[in-house]
C-alpha cells in the first residue's frame, strides 16, 4: 500500500517498527541492510558463506575443449555470477570470438533473470528461460516442453554446491550430463560474527530471520552442530517464537530438510520483495506464533 503525506510525498510504512532482523547474506549484505532499515527494522547481518573461486579449474578447461569441438548440445546456466565467471575463465584459455561462435551454436537455458543479464552483457541470448520461481524444477519443465534432452550432451554450470536432483532428472531423460563447477561455498574465516547472531537468536533477542540462499541453512547447521546437539535443539526451539522468511522454493525446501519452520515466502523470489512483504506481515505472524 502506498501512503502519501499532505504534500503528496510517498511515505514508506515503517512496518518492522523497530524489530531486530537477522540475515546471513554475503554478496548483497549492504543492500539487505539498507532494505531492512528502509522498512523500519534494526538489521543484524553477517555472512555465513564465503565464495571460493576455482581459479585453476581443469573442468572449465575440459568444458571449453568440448564446446570448441561442438560436443556441447545444451548449456544450462544456473546463476548470473557463475555465468560471468565461466565466461571469464574461458577467455583465459580460448579466443573469445571462437567461444562466442560456439555458444551461438549451442542451446542455452537460463535458470533466471540474473543468468539472462549475464548473457546479455556479452551479446548473447538464452534460447530458453525457466519461469518463476526459477528453480531446477522449472528448468526441467521448460526443457520437457520445448527441448527434449534425450541423447544430448548437456553441460550444467553449477554454483556453490552440486544439484544432484537436476543432474538425476536430466540423466533420467537420456542426457549425457557434464557438471561444470565454477566456485564453491566455504565458511567465513572468522566465525565470531556468525556465533554472535546465533546466540542472539537462541536467547530470543531477535524477531525475524531472512534466509536468501539455501546454502546459508547448511552452513548455519554446520556451525551449530560443531557446538553439540544441545545447541542445535535450542536454536530450533528459538525459531518457533520468531518469523523465519525464505526467499523462494529452493531455499524453503532446504529449511524443511533441517526442520526449520517456513513462516513466509514472497510471491516472487526477489530480495527487495521478500523484505517488503515480510515487513508488512511480521507483527501478525509473530502474534500467531507466540
Amino acid at each position: 500500500m502506498v501512503v502519501l503525506d499532505g504534500y503528496g510525498t510517498i511515505i514508506i510504512p515503517m512496518a518492522f517498527n523497530g524489530m531486530t532482523i537477522a540475515a546471513f547474506e554475503s554478496r548483497m549484505a549492504t543492500e539487505i541492510t539498507r532494505l531492512i532499515e528502509r522498512y523500519g527494522g534494526r538489521p543484524l547481518v553477517t555472512p555465513v558463506l564465503r565464495e571460493v573461486p576455482l581459479q585453476d579449474n581443469p573442468v572449465v578447461h575440459e568444458f571449453g575443449v568440448r564446446l570448441m569441438a561442438g560436443r556441447v548440445d545444451l548449456l544450462i546456466l544456473l546463476t548470473g555470477v557463475g555465468t560471468t565467471t565461466l565466461f571469464d575463465l574461458l577467455k583465459t584459455r580460448f579466443p573469445w570470438s571462437s567461444v562466442l561462435t560456439a555458444l551461438h551454436q549451442t542451446t542455452i537455458v537460463a535458470r533466471g533473470p540474473k543468468s539472462v543479464a549475464a548473457l546479455k552483457a556479452v551479446g548473447l541470448h538464452a534460447t530458453l528461460t525457466a519461469p518463476e520461481p526459477n528453480t531446477w524444477a522449472e528448468v526441467i519443465a521448460v526443457l520437457d516442453q520445448h527441448r527434449p534432452v534425450k541423447d544430448l550432451q548437456v553441460a550444467v554450470q553449477e554454483y556453490g554446491v552440486s544439484n544432484p536432483d537436476l543432474v538425476y532428472e536430466l540423466e533420467q531423460r537420456g542426457a549425457d550430463v557434464f557438471p561444470v563447477p565454477i566456485y564453491k561455498w566455504a565458511l567465513p574465516e572468522d566465525l565470531g560474527p556468525t556465533q554472535h547472531i546465533l546466540d542472539e537468536i537462541i536467547t530470543g533477542r531477535l524477531q525475524v530471520v531472512l534466509i536468501t540462499n539455501a546454502a546459508q541453512v547448511d552452513h548455519v547447521m554446520h556451525v551449530l552442530e560443531q557446538d553439540g546437539r544441545g545447541r542445535v535443539e535450542a536454536f530450533r526451539t528459538a525459531l518457533k517464537k520468531m518469523v523465519v522468511a525464505s526467499i523462494g522454493p529452493t531455499t524453503s525446501e532446504r529449511l524443511r530438510h533441517h526442520d526449520w519452520p517456513v513462516d513466509f515466502e514472497p510471491l516472487h523470489p526477489k530480495m527487495g520483495i521478500l523484505v517488503k512483504e515480510v515487513s508488512e506481515r511480521a507483527a501478525s505472524m509473530l502474534n500467531r506464533k507466540r
